[in-house]
């Protein structure tokens, strides 16, 4: 991929209250928890000494509040891209991992079979994803940012990293993305590292 960047930063959005209540949002939204707006702060001080020129949004509301708190304190301007959208989880959009259990018993066993592949009922695979975090991307790259700042979602970011280290998709699942975390990438070496962490890691639940 042809791109004008030095780094690459890689954040998801803060904590909401369905991540709390560990219910999946997909394309559905919640709004950010007082911890959440928090975890945004942090960020935005953190990341302050990182020169990033641009804040690349997905376009639910959970990312863009993220990305508007990290941009104001960072008097930058927000791009929300609709490719950065988290996976679609169709059906399966505001249940719990209990919920989708007891309702879906022969979905949620051949969700485990091929990760990958598998599609959510009346919505995306990863597979889908993948195609569209090449698409965003590709769109990020053809915008004149060289650190750009991204905020997404847990699943669709796994596609992202997948792009950004050049990784098999099926390495790529195993990735976690906690939300009070922040990636850079160094796309010329297609490595990582961690900028802020914390014992937050409140659920797959995009």
């Amino acid at each position: 991929m042809n791109h004008p960047w030095k780094a690459v930063f890689l954040a998801r959005h803060g904590q909401t209250e369905w991540n709390v209540q560990r219910r999946r949002q997909g394309q559905l939204d919640s709004p950010l928890t007082d911890q959440g707006r928090t975890q945004a702060a942090r960020h935005a001080t953190m990341l302050r000494s990182h020169r990033i020129d641009v804040v690349f949004s997905s376009p639910q509301g959970r990312a863009r509040t993220t990305a508007q708190i990290i941009a104001d304190h960072l008097d930058l301007p927000v791009v929300v891209e609709t490719e950065l959208a988290e996976v679609h989880h169709g059906q399966w959009a505001g249940l719990s991992d209990e919920q989708i259990q007891a309702s879906y018993p022969t979905e949620w066993q051949h969700r485990s079979r091929d990760l990958y592949l598998w599609r959510f009922p009346g919505g995306e695979s990863y597979a889908d994803a993948d195609a569209r975090a090449a698409r965003a991307l590709a769109r990020i790259a053809a915008h004149p940012a060289c650190r750009p700042l991204i905020v997404s979602h847990e699943m669709f970011n796994r596609m992202l990293q997948r792009h950004l280290l050049r990784i098999d998709p099926h390495q790529a699942l195993t990735n976690r993305h906690p939300n009070d975390v922040v990636y850079e990438f160094d796309p010329y070496r297609c490595s990582r590292r961690t900028l802020s962490q914390s014992p937050d890691d409140t659920t797959d639940s995009g």
